[in-house]
């Protein structure tokens, strides 16, 4: 095992179960004697979160004591947990004395005889532990742990019960400062354990309570995987072990422990673990319990009993032990399911090679028998696979692959065209299916649709690569230009564009124009985008025409839509037009009545809610969305392209509306459905966490840069990136990012992609503030390498936001970027301008509430060095009820900053000075450090820090420097005259 095991790891996912423990605690510190009994599965986390609790005890002045009950079959050892606990007492000093005073307990640490057996004596002996405890927790509070309760013997479980039910927790007076956590599996609690009736008797006490510790959400196990290992995780082997893990914290660490080794098996320790108590129930049962695992996590009753062979007493009686031990669990329709996906894994590792193929080969001719049914495709394609049935496993794979097409699931669709794909050589021709259409070529073409289908684009490249690689040089022409232009169209989507240029040109040229043709019109439509990427308008122009006017005589109202879609974006207007707004209703018309429901729908909707949005219409956006997913879900097109991009959009106009608890939710909702590919759809969430102050938004913006380029995904995090260097005041970071993104995210039209207005202005926040400070310092060549920065960044937000993609300028939101761009500049270059700062609050009114919130705290910073403060009070206050009904934290303690340096009407700023703090400010204006202020005031340059500290939390000032300036300002000291002479 690999040293990642035994790290410590991190308490994640708890904090609700932490927060009740430690509340318990606090009961108990105030004479409120608790006891809570904590269930939850092996390895969930039980432990973990008794270190965590005990920890705290301790260190806030709380005796913790410790015992754990041990398996020892059926020779259990009388009181062991609490022995244990007596051990840690005896062996410490300061007990000596209370254990005297106990002499019944004290005789638990002897080897005699076991106290139950006297009556009286065993009466005594609870009587005093009793006692011991209530002594214990009158000196200091006191912490009882008592882990692992289903191994407990019937002794600890009676005292346990005396306790709890008569004991110490009802003893009067300072006793009661006692708090008891005791543990326990419930996957080992069977229907006749010991541990069943007392756990029903002690919950009904009024000071005992139960806290189930289910298992974690899968966001929880991914933020503990990527906790663990001292190096980071691709992030499909996080996924990986997220779903292998089901919530199982010991399973996750394990699982990580062993990453890279075996990815797909079992770890050796934690499967000989899973085993042990597969080993536990009677062969019958293990039997039933190795044919359930090859037919996977759940399988029914009739099907497991023909395939087991077992009469159905012997099967019944097996089932229920097996439901007993809770390895299996019933579910609906008369099915059973390993209680654990790992559990079944390890008992699938265990079988023979031979036992294997056996039961495979029966689950398969069993699911035949039943006739060829389209939803047991799957299995049975599966069960020939494994068994080496090979001609068999390659139909059902192709039949499976049709149904998965069927119900829209473009990623379940891709696994089986790969299998068919992989089976195709080591299938005898004549075995092969015969049907039209079905060979190497076309499946692997069919399998690149699926593949961009799921989002997973690189692979659908792939795929379409593989295809031109299998067809020859005679191979018929309209097949060789479909090739082309489906691998151009996969290409644009991974932002390869001149490759997808060269391969659409390639497609067209191999296709004469006349006569028309289908394969002509779908070529002349990819490379028209491939074109307009590129920037070669006039050429994408003068070739959409002409393919439309072929679509239409054709009867093609799929690439009508597809072409119409095009125009709308590079002519006249472009989609903001009306002229576009009409195509754009029109193609999607088109695409609908084709029938599809397919990717040029898709595209549709998107450039219809692109449109709007760009526009500035942010509200009408938004129904046009949620109506554009919901038909991308039906179509089972989620993953595709274009969906992946609405989602992006859906929450992007949520948080720019303010919407942005809203913003969460849809992104929780939405991850568990994105593919690797598409995490940046929930990109919007770390803007708003960002916002919110969260640190970990940092780390999970670099995660969207890890694996091959993602286009979006760059952009997403270098906007956080670019921000979170911006609010810690770190110029460099920011405009390093910047610089990043303009070579990461530029593409070979040489055309500058819209956000570069939107991060130049977030860097040039920073370099004005660092401007500000160096201004104020002095250093003039400092300073003047950062005003030419500064301008330098103007120019590309003036870029940027003069020319969209279509070559056309951005709408509200690039201006109101642009607008805020310039602010900053001026700031920078010669300091904070109101008028500038008044447009650029003006230009986020068309919805973009935090921004426009930004700029208004930018607006009364300017205000009040212009000595304009009533009017920068009320700026500052509107900028205050926006950040703090978002619950932008940084923003609001900036805002609450610069209100408290302003005075309100009337005040006088030096009466909230002392004396001293008077004389410590003229001396700070004098540039004196903490230990000359000491010196010449007759103070220590610690007290003299503390009066820094306490000057500057009045002004609301970040530094001394600026806690002059303001003084200066709010005329509390006056510059000092020159000498004469």
């Amino acid at each position: 095992m690999s040293q990642t095991a035994f790290i410590t790891p991190p308490l994640i996912g708890r904090d609700g179960e932490l927060a009740r423990l430690t509340g318990v605690l606090e009961h108990a510190r105030s004479g409120a004697a608790r006891a809570v009994l904590i269930a939850g599965d092996a390895g969930v986390g039980k432990t973990r979160l008794l270190d965590e609790v005990a920890g705290r005890a301790a260190r806030a002045g709380t005796t913790v004591v410790t015992g754990h009950c041990v398996d020892l079959g059926d020779v259990g050892l009388p009181y062991l947990p609490f022995t244990e606990i007596l051990g840690v007492l005896a062996a410490d000093e300061r007990y000596a004395a209370v254990l005297a005073a106990h002499p019944a307990a004290d005789r638990l640490l002897g080897a005699g005889a076991d106290p139950a057996r006297d009556p009286g004596g065993r009466l005594r002996l609870f009587e005093d532990v009793a006692g011991l405890l209530a002594e214990l927790a009158a000196a200091a509070p006191l912490l009882l742990v008592l882990e692992d309760l289903h191994w407990a013997d019937q002794s600890s479980r009676d005292l346990l019960r005396f306790l709890l039910s008569r004991g110490v927790l009802h003893r009067p007076g300072p006793g009661r400062r006692l708090a008891v956590l005791a543990s326990y599996r419930a996957d080992d609690l069977h229907r006749r354990h010991p541990l069943r009736p007392l756990l029903a008797e002690l919950v009904r006490l009024p000071a005992v309570e139960r806290l189930e510790l289910r298992p974690l959400p899968d966001a929880e196990v991914a933020r503990l995987v990527r906790a663990l290992p001292e190096r980071p995780l691709p992030e499909a082997t996080v996924r990986g072990i997220v779903t292998r893990a089901e919530g199982n914290a010991f399973y996750a660490e394990e699982l990580v422990a062993a990453a890279g080794a075996d990815a797909d098996g079992v770890p050796s320790a934690l499967a000989d673990l899973l085993l042990i108590r597969v080993e536990q129930v009677s062969e019958t049962a293990q039997q039933v319990l190795r044919t359930a695992a090859v037919a996977g996590r759940r399988v029914g009753h009739d099907l497991l009993r023909e395939a087991a062979g077992l009469p159905e007493d012997e099967l019944e009686s097996a089932l229920r032990e097996a439901v007993g031990r809770q390895l299996l669990v019933p579910g609906d329709g008369d099915t059973y399911a390993f209680r654990h996906a790992l559990t079944r894994e390890a008992v699938y590792a265990d079988l023979l090679p031979g036992e294997r193929s056996r039961l495979h080969g029966a689950y398969a001719r069993l699911l035949a028998a039943r006739g060829h049914i389209a939803e047991t495709a799957a299995e049975r394609a599966h069960h020939y696979r494994e068994s080496h049935a090979l001609p068999e496993a390659l139909t059902a794979s192709l039949e499976a692959a049709d149904h998965a097409q069927r119900l829209g699931a473009p990623a379940e669709e891709l696994r089986h065209l790969e299998t068919a794909l992989d089976l195709w050589s080591s299938v005898p021709a004549e075995a092969r299916p015969g049907a039209d259409g079905v060979d190497p070529v076309t499946l692997t073409l069919r399998a690149s649709a699926a593949a961009a289908h799921a989002g997973k684009s690189h692979r659908a490249v792939s795929l379409t690569r593989a295809a031109l690689a299998e067809v020859g040089q005679d191979a018929d022409s309209a097949l060789a230009a479909r090739i082309r232009y489906t691998l151009a169209g996969n290409l644009l989507t991974v932002d390869q564009l001149q490759a997808a240029f060269r391969y659409s040109s390639e497609a067209l040229a191999l296709i004469p124009a006349e006569p028309p043709s289908r394969t002509w019109v779908w070529a002349a439509a990819t490379h028209v985008m491939a074109a307009r990427h590129l920037g070669e308008d006039e050429t994408a122009l003068t070739i959409a025409r002409r393919a439309l006017g072929v679509a239409e005589e054709l009867g093609m109202a799929d690439a009508q839509a597809d072409l119409l879609i095009s125009l709308a974006n590079i002519e006249g207007g472009g989609r903001r037009s009306a002229q576009g707004q009409e195509r754009l209703r029109r193609a999607q018309e088109l695409a609908r009545w084709a029938g599809h429901g397919g990717p040029v729908e898709m595209r549709a909707l998107y450039s219809q809610a692109m449109s709007r949005f760009e526009a500035g219409d942010l509200e009408a956006c938004l129904p046009l969305l949620a109506e554009a997913l919901e038909r991308a879900r039906r179509a089972g097109l989620l993953s595709s392209p274009h969906p992946l991009a609405m989602r992006y959009l859906q929450l992007l106009a949520m948080y720019t509306l303010g919407r942005w608890d809203d913003c969460l939710r849809a992104a929780v909702d939405a991850e568990a459905l994105l593919p690797a590919t598409g995490a940046f759809a929930a990109g919007p969430a770390l803007y708003v966490a960002v916002a919110r102050g969260d640190l970990g938004a940092v780390e999970r913006a670099h995660a969207l840069l890890d694996g091959p380029f993602n286009w979006m995904g760059t952009l997403v995090a270098d906007i956080v990136l670019t921000d979170a260097a911006a609010l810690r005041g770190d110029p460099e970071a920011a405009v390093e990012r910047m610089r990043a993104a303009l070579t990461a995210l530029g593409d070979d039209s040489g055309r500058q992609p819209d956000v570069v207005v939107r991060l130049a202005a977030l860097c040039l926040a920073a370099v004005a503030d660092r401007a500000a400070e160096l201004r104020r310092g002095g250093d003039e060549r400092e300073l003047r390498r950062w005003t030419d920065t500064a301008t330098e960044l103007l120019e590309q937000a003036r870029g940027s936001a003069g020319r969209d993609e279509e070559g056309r300028p951005q709408g509200p939101e690039g201006q109101a970027w642009l607008a805020r761009a310039e602010a900053e500049w001026a700031s920078a270059v010669s300091g904070p301008d109101p008028a500038a700062w008044e447009k650029a609050v003006a230009a986020f009114a068309y919805g973009d509430s935090y921004e426009q919130a930004r700029c208004r705290l930018r607006h009364a910073q300017a205000l009040m060095a212009a000595g304009r403060s009533p009017e920068a009070v009320e700026c500052a206050r509107e900028a205050r009820r926006t950040a703090a009904a978002l619950g932008a934290v940084p923003l609001l303690e900036r805002v609450d900053q610069l209100i408290r340096a302003l005075p309100s009407p009337g005040e006088n700023r030096a009466a909230a000075l002392t004396a001293r703090e008077q004389d410590v400010l003229r001396l700070l204006a004098r540039g004196r450090s903490n230990r000359q202020i000491g010196e010449e005031l007759f103070i220590t340059g610690k007290t003299a820090s503390v009066h820094v500290s306490n000057i500057l939390a009045k002004l609301g000032a970040a530094s001394r420097t600026e806690a002059v300036a303001i003084a200066y300002r709010q005329g509390l000291i006056a510059p000092e005259p020159t000498g004469s002479g």
